[in-house]
């Protein structure tokens, strides 16, 4: 099941330039990637005196984003919503490709249920990831997403009991990607259950359905709604 990989983190691409000082270096850097110059890495790989340093040097300087190029825009993006909705709340990039918003206002960007956060995850994937094959970013906020986790894995446990009592596959509600994994990993070794995501984004959401005997042959034989799929 495709939701339940994790598509590895971008490699940080870098570039070489031949520049009069290590701050020129970094803004062609950030203009070939689209960042801001403070976005930007240096490391002089050697220095080249002009006529003994009387008339200046020339370096050669590597330059890299400190983080995927996509995980920047994010973070810019989603700091200009927040600056829009008056938020006080500044969005930090963790090592693990998480953007964690900080701040006193963290329980209204949450919204209920998670509803604010998940849109706001959304729609800054939508504008800064163009390339489909990338890792998305996604959103934390006051602990928020470790307690959703706690929550999801009881709702799993739950619903795989209420399939296997009614014999008949359960839909749960839509979720994002990272929790529809969630859901699968929970279960993926309950041998009483089998979990399948259906429908298309951001509607897509995970099929619980019962394993063994007459309750799998009435599960085939009246399947919900939609096309079903391992991704």
């Amino acid at each position: 099941m495709k939701d339940t990989e994790q598509i590895p983190m971008p490699e940080i691409e870098s570039e070489v330039f031949e520049c009069a000082s290590i701050d020129e270096a970094k803004k062609k850097g950030a203009e070939k990637w689209g960042i801001k110059p403070e976005d930007v890495d240096a490391t002089v790989l050697s220095e080249d005196k002009k006529l003994f340093g009387l008339l200046g040097s020339t370096y050669r300087v590597e330059v890299k984003p400190f983080a995927p190029v996509s995980y920047i825009r994010s973070c810019h993006f989603v700091n200009e919503i927040l600056d829009k909705m008056d938020l006080d709340l500044i969005p930090e990039l963790t090592d693990d490709g998480i953007i964690n918003l900080v701040g006193e206002d963290a329980g209204v960007v949450i919204g209920r249920y998670g509803e604010t956060l998940k849109a706001l995850e959304y729609i800054t994937n939508l504008v800064c990831h163009d390339d489909i094959s990338t890792r998305r970013v996604r959103f934390d906020c006051g602990g928020y997403r470790e307690r959703r986790e706690q929550t999801l894995r009881r709702l799993a446990e739950s619903i795989a009991r209420e399939a296997k009592r009614k014999g008949s596959p359960v839909s749960l509600e839509p979720m994002t990607s990272w929790e529809r994994r969630l859901i699968h990993i929970t279960l993926r070794d309950n041998r009483d259950v089998e979990t399948r995501s259906i429908g298309e984004e951001p509607m897509r959401r995970v099929l619980v359905c019962p394993l063994g005997g007459a309750s799998r042959e009435r599960g085939r034989r009246r399947p919900p709604r939609g096309k079903f799929s391992n991704r």
